[in-house]
This record gives structure tokens, C-alpha cells and sequence, in this order.
């Protein structure tokens, strides 16, 4: 592969060759917002990874996208604004539609752009719990929301379909992050996109109305890594924030760190449990010793691993 990077501004043309052809990097900075409305400027990265499969930053989490000579596919589609700018700003599309959109799970910075792809389209897949924890998440929220757009093809355990000269499957290992992420694994180019379950050097997100479980999460990881080999590349959904060393492209190494904090967080929340403290004393730590990368000044949402880990394990048994 030429490892050469190169720009492409989203008013300039791009050509029809496909993205295996060059190391392409492509930079879009946004227009400015309304005043009082939408969102904060931000940047657009295309970033191919290897074999026809790269990765897409823009606002929300991460995109994983597939283009070969027989087919186009993408893993998530962010919010609508960056979905747009990704169908617009995508090198090599030449209008041909998306022949699958497969959803990790069913967050809005992860779905929020599924009405935007579905014109182009031809299936969406997802993990079978998806469409009922989109329609829990919409009544949950203020206002309701309904606007969404469900999958139209679900499975329990495990999907796989050949694309083009690709082959594309995905695994449900269980609860996680929710209860229904996804690993999708481009099998031939070797690259494993985790979605959310996967964030790098930042404390994550905790879904506990969703179904998320610390104890869950960590078999999980480790069950992944057991599947692929030293050589997969991982695409987290997030990352650390303007952290060139920590980014969304990932290794073997970064996943098991971040088993690592999950390990040593529901080990912390047990002890202190043991030691008799209340949920209100657990939950005031804003970093956990022994991961200096994932620490914050402010905003830190281990109070709230830490609340969901101690509701998990106080929790009566069923």
C-alpha cells in the first residue's frame, strides 16, 4: 500500500479510484453554527486502516466503513450532521449506495445518523436487543423521541455475509457496555470494530438502564481478544480527547488496559463494599489510582462506573 497522506477539502472534487489505492487522509473543518443553534465546529477524518477498511472521525462515535470493487459498508453512523458529511465527504463513493449499515449499539452519537443513511442504504443490521433498547432510550428521553430508524435485520448470537472481496461478520458476547454491542470483525483485512465497547484512555459510558454490567464487560474483552490474534487492529468508539497517543485506532495492548481499569474498578467498589461503605462515599472518586492516562480535571464519569458497579453488585439476586 502507498503510504503517502494526503488532504481532500469537501469542495473539491475526489477522484472515482478506490481508497486501497493511496493512504488517504481527508480533513474537512465545518462550517460555523448558527449562533443559537447546531453543533460546534469540528473536523472530519478519513483514515484507512488496511484491505479497503478504514475509519471516520467527525462528531459522535466512531464509523468503520468497508469500499471495495463489490461492495460499500459502513459500521455506525454518528449524529445526523456528520452522517451527512460523511456520505458527502466519502473519497471514492461516486454515488454508488451502501449496500449494509451495521449498528454496534443503540446510542444516538452511534445511530443518530441511521434516517440519514437509510435512503442509501439497502439493509441495516444489528444485535437483536437493539430495536427495544432504541425505542426504551427514545420514551426515556426529554422530550420523547421517535425519530429514529430501526434495523431491519437482527440476530441473536452471530451474523456473517461476504462483501464483495470481503468478509464481514459480527459476534455478540453478551452484556457489556449494554445489552446489545456488537464486535464486528472485517475478517480478511483483520480489523475489529469494538464500538462502545472499546473506549480508549477515557473512563467510559456505563449504560445500566440499558443493560450494562461491569462483570459482563470484562468477559467480554477477554473473550474478544481470544478470537482475533496479536495482529488485529481495533477501532474504539472513543478516545481520549486531543491525545495523538491515545487515539481510536487501537491494539490488543489498549483493549486489555482498558480490561484492566474495569477489572481494578469492580475490584475497588467490592473492597469498599466489604469495608462498609455507602454508595455516597464509594461514588466521590473522580480518578482510579494506577490509571494515570484515563484521569480528568473535571467531568469525570468514574463516579458514575463506580454508582453502576455498586447498584450491580448490591443488586438482589434474581
Amino acid at each position: 500500500m502507498n503510504r503517502r497522506s494526503f488532504l481532500v477539502k469537501s469542495s473539491v472534487a475526489v477522484s472515482a479510484g478506490l481508497l486501497s489505492r493511496s493512504l488517504l487522509r481527508a480533513q474537512t473543518p465545518s462550517a460555523a453554527p448558527a449562533a443559537s443553534a447546531g453543533p460546534a465546529p469540528y473536523t472530519t477524518t478519513f483514515t484507512p486502516l488496511r484491505r479497503n477498511v478504514g475509519l471516520f472521525t467527525g462528531r459522535g462515535g466512531t464509523i468503520g466503513w468497508l469500499s471495495n470493487n463489490g461492495a460499500l459498508a459502513a459500521v455506525d453512523t454518528q449524529f445526523p450532521d456528520a452522517a451527512q458529511r460523511f456520505l458527502d465527504e466519502f473519497p471514492g463513493r461516486g454515488g454508488r449506495s451502501f449496500d449494509l449499515l451495521i449498528n454496534s449499539h443503540h446510542h444516538g452519537d452511534h445511530v443518530g445518523g441511521n434516517p440519514v443513511f437509510r435512503p442509501v442504504t439497502k439493509s441495516i443490521v444489528a444485535h437483536a436487543n437493539v430495536p427495544d433498547l432504541m425505542k426504551a432510550a427514545g420514551a426515556r428521553a426529554n422530550p420523547p423521541q421517535t425519530n429514529f430508524v430501526l434495523p431491519d435485520i437482527t440476530f441473536a448470537d452471530a451474523w456473517r455475509a461476504e462483501l464483495g472481496d470481503e468478509v464481514v461478520s459480527a459476534k455478540y458476547y453478551g452484556a457489556a457496555h449494554t445489552k446489545g454491542d456488537i464486535v464486528i470483525t472485517f475478517e480478511r483485512a483483520n480489523v475489529v470494530h469494538m464500538g462502545d465497547l472499546l473506549f480508549n484512555r477515557v473512563y467510559p459510558v456505563m449504560d445500566r438502564p440499558g443493560g450494562a454490567t461491569t462483570k459482563g464487560w470484562i468477559s467480554v474483552m477477554e473473550k474478544t481478544v481470544a478470537d482475533h490474534d496479536a495482529d488485529t487492529i481495533y477501532i474504539a468508539g472513543h478516545s481520549k480527547a486531543n491525545d495523538p497517543q491515545f487515539t481510536v485506532r487501537c491494539t490488543r495492548a489498549d483493549l486489555l488496559v482498558f480490561r484492566d481499569y474495569l477489572s481494578a474498578m469492580l475490584a475497588h467498589v467490592e473492597k469498599e463494599i466489604q469495608a462498609g461503605k455507602t454508595k455516597e462515599e464509594i461514588v466521590v472518586l473522580q480518578n482510579l489510582s494506577g490509571f494515570s492516562d484515563f484521569h480528568v480535571e473535571r467531568g469525570s464519569r468514574l463516579p458514575g462506573n463506580l454508582g453502576n458497579t455498586y447498584d450491580e453488585l448490591t443488586a438482589p439476586k434474581a
